[in-house]
């Protein structure tokens, strides 16, 4: 068999017993901002997507730290609120990866 060689293109999953599989869930980040303005809305966009994933507490922290970004061409956002953003996003493990991404991204664009 030293001829044979596979090759795998994308997700490979091997399940074996186990209760609720529900497959692989693909969240994916928009494309890479360019503006300022694109940057935070795909931290906005993100964020409303993750928000229904969080417990009441988080969702509530969220919806906060959200009100303090503004909305677009509202003056500068502050770094703090993107970084407790961030946190929030990281306490969800890989579910809230495209979010502290975006997050990432964003302070980038700003030179933060």
């Amino acid at each position: 068999m030293s001829g044979d060689h596979h090759h795998y293109f994308g997700d490979v999953v091997n399940m074996r017993d186990g209760q609720g599989n529900q497959g692989i869930v693909h969240h994916h980040a928009p494309a890479v901002p360019v503006t300022r303005e694109q940057a935070l809305r795909a931290v906005r966009e993100l964020a409303e997507a993750l928000r229904t994933e969080l417990p009441e507490p988080d969702r509530q922290a969220l919806d906060e730290e959200l009100a303090e970004l503004g909305g677009p061409g509202e003056g500068t956002p502050r770094r703090r609120t993107l970084l407790a953003i961030a946190g929030i996003a990281a306490s969800v493990g890989a579910l809230g990866q495209p979010l502290l991404d975006s997050v990432r991204a964003a302070l980038e664009l700003l030179g933060s």
